[in-house]
């Protein structure tokens, strides 16, 4: 069915389009007998993890940046996800970057987005988050700071969202890699990151007694970190005591996009993240990477480029314990975690 309407789709404007998907997946979220029967559409056979001190009933997630203000997150949770992150998440509402700035690459199924955490700020998402929530999925809130916040006050930032979202969240994760709001990927250098993540940690640490539980931190790092800048992170990571890493965010790298011609050549050359199947790979590869240089124990949630049952399989077999979609499902549909986890559970 998704084949037949995603022309349609294609016919908007990509943001469009999305404001569309995310409308109706909310108002299916909130009609009743609507989330029994999106579960009965879309199966999810158990396949349970264990990540973060957390129980997952699949290894399939949704990456943040589908949900970025956790509007339609419940309706989501049926589509046969084992967690959904919602957000980015800053501290006070902000429009983002001007538009046009999201543009698709039907042709290499890739996405290039420059959206700079657009958002109704972290008081709407908390109106959002609060109240039931859909049985069995884990929720994780994706964090990041204003853009006129100075990068030297982003700490304050960061750790007002990790105090006010800690109660209402399963994890946090902490995104210092977004291409999109400037100066933020210098919080990756091994200094900057350090101290960031010391701070919330050590905030976590007193929060836990009046939570009755320790929330799980991880870090979303880029792709395009070289093998000395990623040392350099994955030390803070691990002095810093942060329970995992999301790997990876989008790519500002194009030396995947070749043979593209006409507009499809122009829109390639637009500033802003690649996700989709051009990432693949240099995810894929990156966490190789973190699961060698921690010796597999830091757990990893591996992002990018997964739009099959194999590409998520390829994440998993280089050592990542989740995996997480978002483009894929403007390619494949919303059947795709559903496809994942019973292509998964399969015999091999």
């Amino acid at each position: 069915m998704y084949q037949t309407i995603r022309p349609l789709l294609f016919h908007l404007d990509p943001e469009q389009a999305h404001r569309l998907t995310i409308g109706l997946i909310r108002l299916a979220g909130k009609t009743p007998g609507i989330p029994r029967l999106l579960r009965r559409w879309y199966p999810a056979p158990a396949r349970p993890v264990q990540a973060f001190g957390l129980t997952f009933q699949n290894p399939v997630g949704l990456a943040a940046g589908y949900d970025k203000d956790g509007l339609g997150w419940r309706g989501l949770a049926c589509l046969g996800f084992g967690h959904i992150e919602v957000g980015t998440v800053t501290p006070r509402p902000q429009p983002g970057n001007p538009y046009p700035r999201v543009f698709r690459l039907p042709e290499v199924r890739a996405v290039i987005n420059r959206m700079g955490f657009p958002g109704q700020g972290a008081g709407s998402v908390v109106q959002q988050l609060s109240g039931p929530r859909p049985a069995g999925i884990v929720l994780g809130v994706n964090l990041g700071k204003n853009k006129d916040t100075p990068l030297e006050e982003s700490g304050e930032d960061y750790l007002s969202l990790t105090r006010t979202f800690a109660p209402l969240a399963d994890y946090l994760a902490i995104n210092v890699s977004s291409p999109n709001t400037a100066g933020l990927r210098r919080l990756q250098a091994r200094q900057e990151l350090e101290t960031l993540l010391t701070a919330i940690v050590a905030d976590r640490a007193q929060q836990a007694a009046s939570l009755n539980r320790s929330v799980p931190v991880l870090v979303k790092l880029a792709p395009d970190l070289d093998d000395a800048r990623l040392d350099d992170a994955l030390e803070a990571i691990i002095r810093s005591g942060v329970d995992g890493v999301i790997a990876t965010n989008t790519t500002i790298g194009r030396e995947n996009l070749t043979g593209l011609s006409g507009r499809a050549a122009q829109l390639a050359q637009e500033t802003g993240g690649l996700s989709g199947a051009p990432l693949r790979q240099m995810s894929t590869e990156m966490i190789r990477k973190i699961a060698r240089r921690a010796n597999d124990a830091l757990p990893i949630v591996g992002v990018g480029g997964i739009l099959s049952v194999d590409d998520a399989k390829e994440k998993l077999d280089a050592g990542a314990v989740l995996v997480q979609i978002y483009t894929g499902l403007i390619y494949a549909g919303p059947g795709l975690a559903s496809q994942i986890v019973t292509g998964l559970n399969s015999p091999a």
